[in-house]
């Protein structure tokens, strides 16, 4: 299975300290924290595509992180790091336009060059290798982890084997595509995009002669205002439409942004399973909903296009779900609609569709077929996660493996926000090593998410009351 291994390369039969499958954001700030864990670890991180890239399809010109630079792959955790944002500006020598530029939001393209620069000069990371499986070695006490390495076609070229203490699955997402438009979006021929690629199909879109984005979060609002934009005025023929019941902002008050504190993390993660499984849906507008920025620049540039009389050739349309589409004419796409508030169906005719429905968490099932024998699951079905995000397995795995950005049920909406990367990666290395290479404040919010409570004096016979501290 392992060849010989090249010059000073790891030793394959030695075991790693920790394995990462996966390089996206969350696990390259694993492994750029991990490389300033004292006494050092020995870390791989593997990742099947050929270099680091942060949603390309995406990187529109204008758009912004919506967090703070500070929310960078370490500076939450250690702002000394080597690899913090700012150590990148001044390893370009753009420490000086940066201050003077005064933007605590930076631009996405920005990100991802921040994000190259990383994964170009961190040792341990091994792009063009695809993780096959991971399976339990009881003999050993370790996990082992199948690979194949690729070539630059993205074909098999060597197959390979690690052996590793614990191991950090940080796969990602993947864009979700609702049932109604799968055979669409699934044709070569039809014109039909997840926003994960918009980018790569954008002059197709503006070609066409009418344009439908379907999503009312902050993809579809960039999407519709770049498209905007890079239409005619008075010959837009753009449709913008979402089943939620308005374009609406996302929360973004201070006192709304501390339910991405580790504060929260943890309340979130001690409540029951029940009242988890109600608060993710109804938490939407903390993570889905559009920056208030985005949403004036939208309202700005329709404005700007009825200034002389008239209005834009461009609907939006809340309230809307698609129940089915399909090809009609040979080059145009028929949609049935239904309006959830008036309870009305109508069909639908665009040239193309712009799917922005989001992401959902990539199974981890094929991967992990190898440890399923010693999976705990909840009563959903979904796996066990521990306070600190590890996979809570059966005693005989002496080994830890740590999830990322696959934990939203357990740890809430959090999760998949970049604020949260560093502070996490301190958590799962503390929690590695036993010791605290990075501490961590133990309070970070000023909202008390829950009351502590003790028992009161009661009845004889009856159970006695609980009584909030505050009341004492």
């Amino acid at each position: 299975m392992t060849g010989t291994p090249a010059p000073g390369a790891h030793d394959p039969e030695q075991p790693h300290d920790l394995v990462g499958i996966g390089i996206g954001p969350f696990n390259l700030s694993l492994a750029a924290l991990a490389h300033g864990v004292p006494g050092g670890l020995a870390t791989a991180f593997y990742e099947q595509a050929p270099a680091f890239h942060w949603h390309p399809g995406l990187l529109i010109k204008g758009a912004t992180l919506q967090v703070p630079f500070l929310a960078d792959l370490v500076t939450l955790a250690d702002p000394t790091s080597r690899w913090s944002f700012l150590s990148h500006l001044r390893s370009k020598d753009r420490l000086f336009p940066f201050y003077f530029a005064e933007r605590f939001h930076i631009e996405r393209t920005e990100y991802d060059a921040y994000c190259r620069w990383v994964a170009d000069h961190l040792p341990g990371l091994h792009f063009a290798h695809q993780v096959d499986a991971v399976r339990w070695n009881s003999e050993r006490s370790l996990f082992e982890v199948d690979f194949t390495q690729l070539d630059t076609d993205g074909n098999a070229e060597s197959l390979g084997r690690t052996y590793t203490r614990s191991i950090a699955l940080g796969i990602g997402t993947e864009p979700y595509v609702p049932d109604p438009l799968r055979p669409l979006a699934d044709a070569p021929s039809a014109p039909v995009f997840h926003s994960a690629d918009y980018l790569d199909h954008r002059q197709q879109l503006l070609d066409a002669e009418h344009i439908t984005v379907i999503g009312s979060g902050q993809s579809g609002a960039e999407i519709f205002l770049d498209l905007l934009r890079a239409r005619p005025a008075g010959a837009e023929k753009i449709h913008w439409m979402a089943r939620t019941e308005a374009f609406a902002p996302m929360e973004y008050s201070k006192l709304g942004l501390e339910h991405f504190t580790p504060d929260y993390t943890r309340y979130f993660h001690a409540l029951p399973e029940t009242v988890r499984n109600e608060l993710v849906p109804r938490q939407w507008q903390l993570h889905k909903g559009i920056d208030t920025d985005t949403i004036a620049a939208i309202h700005d540039e329709l404005y700007h296009r009825s200034l002389h009389g008239g209005w834009p050739d461009a609907v939006l349309t809340p309230g809307v779900t698609v129940r089915t589409a399909g090809r009609v004419a040979t080059t145009k796409i028929e949609l049935h609609l239904e309006h959830t508030q008036q309870g009305t169906r109508t069909r639908f005719i665009t040239d193309a569709v712009v799917l922005a429905t989001g992401y959902r968490e990539r199974p981890l099932g094929h991967l992990l077929a190898g440890l399923e024998p010693y999976m705990l699951r909840d009563s959903a079905g979904r796996p066990h996660i521990d306070e600190e995000y590890r996979l809570v397995l059966d005693p005989a795995v002496t080994g830890s493996a740590y999830v990322q950005n696959a934990e939203r049920h357990t740890h809430g909406v959090g999760a998949p926000d970049l604020s949260l990367a560093a502070w996490r990666s301190a958590a799962i290395l503390n929690s590695l090593t036993g010791k605290e290479p990075y501490p961590l404040p133990r309070r970070t919010a000023f909202t008390r998410f829950g009351m502590e409570t003790r028992k009161a004096p009661g009845i004889p016979g009856q159970a006695p009351p609980l009584i909030p501290i505050e009341q004492r």
